[in-house]
């Protein structure tokens, strides 16, 4: 990971077990979300909590393999000046998102089947295009990944 990024968090709710034991996810420190199944807003919920010291946070996603540390260094650079980063491909919003201080802490007021999007519309955020950089392709099948 780049120097920019001080510490990895990796977030596992569903089969949390079966994940860290079959995968390796290098030195990230791993936090599980015992309740994954109150949506997307679980997991940013326990990730940010997990960066409690940090001053911001790029929040990616792990079905997407190509973003590269590349991404997130340059994601990280574009924060000065604004609360927030949305990487866009294409002009389409993506990850990662960059979130300051004042957003993180604004993410504990999520609940459901939320990410950030809705919380980003109450502040300042640079939208950042990354597509030159790498594909933002979603993996989410074992057929798509052996279409790769």
């Amino acid at each position: 990971m780049s120097a920019a990024v001080g510490d990895v968090i990796v977030v596992l709710g569903h089969a949390a077990g079966e994940i860290s034991a079959a995968v390796d996810l290098g030195g990230a420190r791993i936090v599980i979300a015992p309740d994954w199944d109150d949506g997307q807003s679980a997991s940013l919920k326990r990730g940010v909590a997990a960066a409690a010291d940090a001053d911001a946070v790029a929040v990616t996603l792990g079905d997407q393999p190509f973003i590269t540390p590349a991404v997130i260094a340059g994601a990280l650079g574009q924060l000065e000046g604004f609360d927030a980063v949305r990487a866009t491909y294409d002009g389409v919003p993506g990850h990662p998102v960059v979130l300051s201080r004042p957003v993180m802490d604004a993410v504990a007021g999520l609940s459901g089947d939320t990410g950030a999007r809705d919380l980003l519309a109450r502040f300042r955020v640079r939208k950042w295009e990354a597509g030159h950089l790498c594909s933002a392709a979603d993996i989410d099948t074992r057929e798509e990944l052996a279409q790769l």
